[in-house]
């Protein structure tokens, strides 16, 4: 079955996933003691000292230079997607077992 656009936002969907996706790659493929690290590089910023600080890091990696076009994004619950909602449709982009490990602190 395909899905039809039903809002003109759901025709921006795929390109902002792959730009959130790209984003990603640069913390998401790192081993579990580097995420901090590669997450301080890209932000230039210092390491986060609580949980909803580091998710909020990792969603402006996600997010950075990336023109959402009327989505909004966010961490999931148990840091394990970025959440792409705000179509007709929504989706959901994994996160790296490291990169949940780091969220969780």
């Amino acid at each position: 079955m395909t899905l039809k656009p039903k809002r003109p936002t759901d025709l921006t969907l795929a390109p902002v996933a792959a730009e959130i996706d790209l984003n990603l790659q640069e913390i998401r493929d790192v081993p579990n003691d580097k995420v901090e690290e590669a997450v301080a590089l890209v932000l230039n910023t210092a390491p986060a000292d609580t949980r909803d600080a580091r998710a909020h890091q990792i969603l402006e990696v996600a997010v950075r230079n990336v023109d959402l076009h009327g989505w909004t994004a966010a961490i999931s619950d148990d840091s394990t997607r970025v959440l792409l909602r705000g179509g007709s449709v929504s989706l959901d982009i994994g996160l790296s077992g490291a990169v949940h490990d780091y969220i969780e602190g």
